[in-house]
């Protein structure tokens, strides 16, 4: 048997690549008989991951929390070493904002996910008018859809139907698209938001249905009193907690797949560095359009289906102040800004409030989130041209006039994949379809969600396939 035969490789370094060559590094530490190949593009493994230190602020590059009820996000930690190293937000500061009419009106509290689960602070929130409160407390009392309609729906015309225009508009459209950078009208409520048609079905009403699971949710918050948690150092931990241990893994930074065709011991991966390895089993953890381009030549049909999922390039500019230059408390987590506000702002974090240690005493550290669908922030516009568009937001909404200690600009090229109308019937026919092509898998939040959680459950399911599939090879 050729040492090729007893090869795997994963195309893509970001936390699902990595957590997929964790998993195989853990059967290779034990055997000694499987070679790992892990190639990564950028010269840095952790793909939107990334943690730096500023001049004593801890300023994150991608996502700066994950959701602790989804289990996989704990767990990983724990079985890393890092459980001691987990913190939750700051309770105590456990408010956000809606920007809308040049105000931030606080979002309601018992907000649950997207929609408010209590009557009374809705009603005491200015975020909804007098007639928009009315329409959305009336929510229990619309009828459920018929059963028989069972055309798919948007977020936006499910969330109209059950709580009216505003509610929509000024509540659950930029939460919403603060998850997904998307546009509410062409995104599939069954892929995005699936408890709140089950709530719908089960409850015929979605107040109903919140307010009982947020009991249920509310038993659960004992270790962790937030629903989102961090790590003492930023989630930078993570990545290099993983890559400590990857161990036999064959690292290939700075080199992308610039090619796969078959082989008679499997796969050959050609690289753009004029490499090539040759493998029993692949995993593809890399954005859509490049694991379409890579499988066109070995299934067309999956590549198609793959070049269906759009996504979204937006951009994050962080910025440091001295704490008595910025007029507002920022006594928060933050403020989101909806989609009819015809701003290219998605939302603003005050991450030196929303979680410990990110800024120096006497300093104040914030995150702009800039681009959206149908408003992104194109490859050709500079760093400059982004760190000014922040500021201008920054100025109307939290009135900073004064010049950032410093400033850094993160982008996430196509890096948010968008869940429009028709995702879980395409993301089904591609999986389908890639019964085909035996030996190759697919893995990331293309397919079946997009946070850190989701995507530590997507790496591990994929290595956990292509180790038995290669087993079968091997034996």
């Amino acid at each position: 048997m050729s040492e090729s035969a007893r090869r795997v490789a994963v195309v893509g370094g970001g936390i699902t690549g990595l957590v997929a060559a964790f998993r195989f590094a853990e059967v290779a530490e034990k055997d000694g008989k499987l070679f790992i190949d892990l190639i990564e593009a950028s010269g840095r493994l952790g793909g939107t991951i990334v943690t730096e230190r500023v001049d004593g602020f801890l300023v994150e590059g991608g996502p700066d929390t994950f959701l602790a009820r989804k289990p996989e996000g704990i767990a990983l930690c724990k079985e890393l070493g890092l459980e001691d190293h987990i913190i939750s937000t700051n309770r105590e500061r456990r408010r956000s904002f809606v920007s809308h009419g040049g105000r931030l009106h606080e979002l309601p509290e018992g907000m649950s996910g997207l929609v408010p689960t209590r009557i009374g602070p809705l009603f005491r929130s200015s975020v909804l008018s007098p007639l928009g409160k009315l329409r959305a407390a009336a929510e229990p009392f619309v009828k459920r859809r018929p059963a028989e309609d069972d055309a798919e729906e948007s977020v936006a015309s499910f969330v109209r139907r059950r709580l009216g225009r505003e509610a929509y508009e000024y509540l659950v459209e930029p939460l919403l698209c603060g998850i997904y950078a998307g546009d509410g009208e062409q995104l599939s409520l069954a892929a995005t938001s699936p408890i709140l048609k089950d709530m719908e079905e089960e409850h015929g009403s979605i107040l109903r249905g919140l307010r009982l699971s947020s009991k249920a949710a509310a038993a659960e918050l004992t270790k962790y009193p937030t629903p989102f948690v961090s790590l003492t150092g930023g989630m930078q931990e993570l990545v290099d907690a993983l890559v400590h241990r990857l161990g036999p893994v064959n690292v290939h930074a700075s080199a992308s797949a610039a090619g796969i065709r078959r082989d008679q011991d499997g796969f050959r991966i050609d690289l753009t560095t004029g490499e090539a390895v040759t493998v029993a089993a692949v995993i593809l953890a890399t954005p859509p359009h490049v694991a379409a381009d890579l499988l066109d030549p070995l299934n067309g049909d999956a590549a198609a289906l793959l070049r269906q999922i759009p996504a979204v390039s937006n951009a994050a500019v962080s910025m440091g102040f001295n704490a008595a230059d910025v007029p507002h408390t920022l006594s928060g987590y933050g403020y989101v800004v909806p989609r009819c506000e015809q701003r290219r702002t998605l939302a603003c974090s005050w991450a030196s409030s929303k979680l410990p240690d990110r800024a120096p005493e006497g300093r104040a550290l914030v995150r702009v989130f800039l681009g959206r669908a149908g408003q992104e922030i194109e490859d050709e516009t500079d760093d400059d041209a982004l760190i000014a568009e922040a500021r201008e937001e920054l100025q109307a909404t939290l009135g900073i006039e004064v010049a950032p200690l410093f400033s850094r600009v993160y982008r996430y090229r196509k890096a948010m994949p968008q869940y429009t109308l028709g995702h879980l019937e395409r993301v089904a026919a591609l999986e389908r379809a890639m019964t085909s092509t035996k030996g190759i898998f697919l893995a990331g939040n293309s397919y079946h969600g997009v946070g850190i959680p989701d995507c530590i459950r997507s790496g591990q399911k994929a290595a956990f396939a292509a180790l038995r599939y290669a087993e079968d090879i091997f034996t």
